[in-house]
């Protein structure tokens, strides 16, 4: 058994009983047969009892009773997310149930979706967006889409990189193609990591965002000393310079588009500041047959 949670909730009455509300419907819907619980004798009470779910969540009775009845008791997150896992909670509720409980949310699974291809609609969207250069990245920078302007833009044929590897500062570190493609590297490398700071702020403890962070570290002893500044940004429409093959510079402006508040993907569209440059936008596109 657990033994006894180790953190005070400080939620409200209203809190506490709205959780306690939360347990209880959710435990009153649960099917006892698609669960493998044998019933003997007449069924009282709809779904699971609650003597059910402390059992299978290995804590007392008498202390999911007192939960479940809206009482302040201690919890800590590793019990109440034992409950919710029993009672089939999905990651929405379970955040939400740490919040009534006024609890940091638990850490999700580490996010698969870098290796995962988007979804046709998304990459048909990129790709209707040309001659504009567009992209889909997560708030680590791993690029999960592009169309084939921005492929151009930036100089390095991004279906040879490996998914992994699909990451706009580690690209920045690592490949020169990449890096010359950018007119102002160091500045545009210092504004992504006091972004990846900021964001890294919402995600303490998380492994994959460690793993993230080590990974630039060990690549660039120049993200080292960027990182070292201690900057941070929130996320802005900004102009950012490219440099073409010819030479010539390109200024573009960022346009930042999310899918949905629960995801963390970011669409960025560049499109160009001047009349000029949507020109010369055009052009590039057009003599590479692209577009």
């Amino acid at each position: 058994m657990h033994g006894t949670p180790d953190i005070v909730t400080n939620h409200s009455p209203s809190r506490a009983q709205e959780l306690g509300e939360m347990l209880r419907r959710r435990r009153e819907t649960l099917d006892p047969k698609r669960l493998g619980l044998g019933r003997a004798g007449r069924v009282r009470t709809p779904g699971l009892r609650r003597e059910e779910v402390a059992a299978r969540a290995d804590i007392g009775i008498t202390w999911y009773t007192k939960l479940e009845q809206g009482r302040p008791i201690r919890v800590s997150p590793r019990v109440l997310l034992s409950v919710a896992q029993v009672l089939e909670f999905n990651e929405v509720e379970t955040e939400h149930l740490f919040k009534l409980a006024s609890l940091p949310a638990p850490l999700r699974p580490e996010n698969s979706r870098v290796c995962e291809p988007l979804t046709a609609a998304s990459q048909q969207i990129l790709d209707q967006l040309c001659p504009y250069p567009a992209l889909i990245q997560t708030k680590r920078y791993n690029i999960r889409g592009f169309n084939e302007a921005y492929r151009r833009l930036v100089g390095v044929d991004l279906h040879a990189v490996p998914p992994e590897d699909r990451n706009c500062i580690y690209l920045s570190l690592v490949n020169p193609a990449w890096r010359a493609s950018q007119a102002d590297p160091d500045e545009m490398l210092a504004n992504m990591a006091a972004l990846f700071r900021a964001s890294m702020a919402e995600h303490l403890d998380d492994p994959a965002w460690e793993r993230q962070l080590e990974r630039y570290m060990s690549a660039s002893d120049q993200f080292r000393i960027v990182w070292d500044r201690y900057q941070l940004k929130g996320i802005e429409n900004i102009v950012k310079r490219f440099r073409l093959a010819d030479g010539t510079i390109l200024a573009l402006q960022s346009n930042n588009w999310w899918a949905s508040p629960s995801n963390d993907d970011r669409m960025i569209v560049y499109t160009p500041t001047d009349e000029a440059g949507a020109e010369r936008l055009k052009a590039m596109m057009k003599r590479q047959r692209i577009c």
